[in-house]
Order: structure tokens, then C-alpha cells, then sequence
């Protein structure tokens, strides 16, 4: 197997381990256990235990948002783009939490724990948020003065719905009803002064 071994056979592994043993027991030795290697084997794809772990948050991160830049690059215009962007993000998160929840709950604990992996993750996502308002503004249907500032506000502004903290509220029945109002409240905040 340890010729066969790669880092995605591994990371596999180490998500496999992770919901079994949860963040605080599964370990190293665990996923070279689950692999049939040694732990050095792992050690020689992921030097320590930390970066075994970003790499894996990092993975579960790409998954869980696939698809959201493709969104923002569309050609939809720009206040429908900007409404598919979020509530895909919305839906997969809530999907994540409610289809999986251990597992969710597993990787909320690695999010936290991986600041760095988390910030370029987010500043994906901003970018993302940013070329959709800088189109907007382009093409009339904005008006922000400074579209990053701007993205990063919508960002902000919409963490109920994608902050792993808020995931209790997300069976609500009523959330949809309030995730529609405050895109809708965003979007026209971002066309004021038209």
C-alpha cells in the first residue's frame, strides 16, 4: 500500500478517521492504522499532524463551495448572480450540517482551528463577491464606491446563513423567508443612488 499511497488516499483516510474518533481522538497513527502503513508513511505526504489537518479542511472547504466561483463568473446579471452565489453557499453549508451533522461538526472544530486555511478560503470567496458587485457597477445595476468593501460587508452581512455558528438556525422553517429578505434588502442597498 505504501507505494500505492497518495495524499488524497490519505486525506480520505483521515476524513474516514476524523468521524469515527471526532477532532480530539483520532490521531496520526490512526489514519496510517486505517491505510495499513506506518505513520511515517503519512509523515512523508504531511509532515506534521497540523498540516495533515489543514489539508484536510482545506479539502472539505473546496467540496463544501464547488461551483460558487463558476457562479460568480456567469452571465447571469449581476443581481441574480449575486442571489445564486449566496444561496448556493447557503444550501451547501446547510447541507453539510443538517445531511451530516457529526461530520460537520468535526470539520467546524478543524475551521477553527486552521486560521490560515480559513482566511485564503474566504478570500476566495470575497474575490468571488467582489467581481460580481465590480460587473454590477460596470453595468449599472450597482453603485458601490468601493466594490471589495462592498463585498466583504455582504459577506458579513450574510453569516447566518454560512457561519458554522449559526447552524442550529438553519432547519428553522422560517429561514428561507429571511435569508430572501436580506439578499433582497442587500441587493437594494447595492442599487441605492441609481
Amino acid at each position: 500500500m505504501a507505494d500505492a499511497l497518495t495524499a488524497e488516499t490519505i486525506l480520505s483516510a483521515t476524513e474516514d478517521v476524523l468521524r469515527r474518533y471526532g477532532p480530539a481522538k483520532a490521531t496520526v497513527v490512526d489514519v496510517a492504522r486505517a491505510l495499513g502503513v506506518s505513520h511515517g508513511s503519512v509523515y512523508r505526504h504531511f509532515p506534521t499532524k497540523a498540516a495533515l489537518r489543514e489539508a484536510v479542511t482545506q479539502r472539505w472547504l473546496d467540496r463544501a463551495h464547488a461551483g460558487l466561483s463558476e457562479i460568480a463568473t456567469s452571465r447571469e446579471p449581476p443581481p441574480r448572480r449575486l442571489h445564486s452565489w449566496l444561496a448556493e453557499l447557503f444550501d451547501a453549508k446547510r447541507r453539510k450540517a443538517l445531511v451530516d451533522p457529526e461530520l460537520f461538526a468535526t470539520f467546524t472544530v478543524l475551521v477553527g482551528e486552521s486560521s490560515s486555511v480559513v482566511a485564503l478560503h474566504i478570500a476566495g470567496m470575497v474575490d468571488d463577491l467582489t467581481g460580481i458587485i465590480t460587473d454590477g457597477v460596470a453595468s449599472g445595476d450597482f453603485t458601490a464606491r468601493d466594490p471589495r468593501l462592498a463585498a466583504r460587508a455582504v459577506f458579513s452581512a450574510t453569516a447566518r446563513f454560512h457561519d458554522p455558528a449559526h447552524a442550529g438556525d438553519w432547519s428553522d422553517p422560517a429561514i428561507e423567508m429571511v435569508f430572501e429578505a436580506v439578499v433582497e434588502l442587500l441587493v437594494a442597498g447595492l442599487r441605492s443612488g441609481r
